[in-house]
């Protein structure tokens, strides 16, 4: 490939990121070590490496040792595995010193893992970026060989979208009754409008939403999967977020595309939802009383930004408030996080966290009529499973219930809960 494209290429990033301008975010990065940076679309993940490449040149870092390669560039579509090794000359022929690389969505590069490994092997500095697949942990332990640590890039927390649209949330502001109320307002907007860093620029976040789903879907699910029936993996991204709070198994999922008319085999549907979870654009978490067998089969599925949940929804606060907990859950616990079903002992359990000893209900409003429920389930499951010590129901409006059983529970709203998560002191 031709060294002065290449070349022109990178110095016309260093262009967009000097212009660029960044907000910090709780997610640290070094270039003492070599990174993978993977999650949704326009999560930010680029913006963490620019912020990266600024503080390089604070400390005296020279510009032309910077090399940022943005492979989304339709100038290197015709880019193969061979022509990577150009980069390297390119970077000697802009510097005598030492290179620091910044790949953003190498894996557009078929056999581009050889080529990272081999950087890594001669200690280069590089940083890389991927959403999609390709770049899911399984296959990046695979492919790189544990050459590089892998973090996963979300759109704003709470906290983060607080600090982008300028509003103070610490100690002070929570209790202090109008700032307080100003970030009860964010945390409404946060729910139906979610974390995506670009969003907050645009005036129609709905439109804006709507362009990266659609990238995410056609791009990253139907394309890159080469899927011809394109729209029966709208329909199943319709139908999950339609059961948002709720297990889906694939066989209702099946039955709900065939009784629209939709012609798709059951194995169809498995692959399908496996691209989309691939994508990151869902993910799920399983019942704690299944088999290891039966868990895969009636998951719980989660949007990863309520903005995109919310494009589906009309009037549906009780699954963004869900939505919003799992997501923050998800984020912390990873893996460990779960939902409790039981048709032998009757409880139904929103969140699970075994390693906080924790059981957690979600809950729109605590009333009266709603609280009797709330607090029997997990009063009834602190019973059931042995160490449980830690019961909580997060609302989104302030407690109004007179239930006696109230003081063995903690009640947080979400935008305390978003904030402070489960370090929170007992509400009691």
């Amino acid at each position: 490939m031709q060294h002065d494209l290449i070349k022109r290429i990178i110095l016309e990033q260093h262009e967009v990121i000097r212009r660029t301008e960044i907000i910090p975010r709780a997610i640290p990065l070094s270039s003492e070590i070599n990174q993978v940076l993977t999650g949704i679309r326009r999560a930010g993940k680029s913006t963490l490496l620019y912020s990266l490449v600024k503080r390089l040149v604070a400390d005296g870092i020279s510009w032309m040792r910077i090399i940022y390669i943005n492979f989304e560039d339709e100038r290197l579509a015709e880019m193969t595995a061979a022509d990577l090794n150009d980069i390297l000359a390119v970077q000697s022929e802009m510097s005598d010193q030492k290179g620091y690389f910044f790949f953003d969505e190498i894996q557009n590069v078929p056999g581009w893992e050889k080529f990272a490994r081999r950087m890594a092997d001669r200690h280069e500095s590089v940083q890389i970026t991927g959403s999609n697949a390709k770049m899911l942990s399984r296959e990046i332990q695979s492919t790189l060989g544990g050459r590089y640590l892998e973090i996963q890039v979300w759109p704003y927390s709470f906290e983060e979208y607080l600090n982008a649209v300028g509003t103070p949330h610490g100690e002070t502001e929570l209790i202090e009754t109008v700032a307080h109320g100003r970030i009860r307002a964010g945390c409404a907007a946060y729910l139906e409008e979610g974390g995506f860093p670009e969003s907050l620029r645009y005036p129609s976040k709905r439109d804006y939403l709507s362009g990266v789903y659609q990238k995410i879907l056609l791009g990253d699910v139907v394309v890159r999967n080469e899927i011809r029936n394109s729209n029966a993996v709208a329909l199943i991204v319709k139908k999950i977020a339609e059961t948002v709070m709720h297990d889906v198994s694939y066989a209702k999922l099946y039955g709900s595309l065939k009784a629209i008319g939709i012609k798709i085999s059951k194995d169809s549907v498995i692959d399908y939802v496996s691209c989309i979870t691939d994508s990151f654009l869902l993910f799920k978490i399983y019942n704690f009383f299944s088999s290891f067998s039966e868990r895969e089969s009636t998951p719980k599925y989660y949007f990863e930004d309520n903005g995109l949940l919310n494009l589906f929804l009309t009037d549906k606060r009780s699954a963004l408030l869900e939505n919003a907990v799992a997501v923050w859950l998800k984020r912390h616990y990873g893996n460990e996080v779960y939902y409790i079903k039981s048709a032998t002992t009757g409880l139904d359990i929103d969140f699970y966290v075994p390693s906080e000893h924790t059981a957690i209900q979600v809950c729109l409003q605590l009333n009266e009529q709603s609280s009797g429920r709330e607090i029997d389930n997990l009063i009834k499951a602190s019973a059931c499973i042995s160490g449980l010590d830690r019961l909580i129901i997060i609302t989104y409006d302030e407690a109004v219930s007179n239930n006696p059983e109230l003081s063995k529970v903690e009640v947080l709203p979400i935008d305390v809960f978003l904030l402070k998560g489960l370090n929170h002191a007992s509400a009691g």
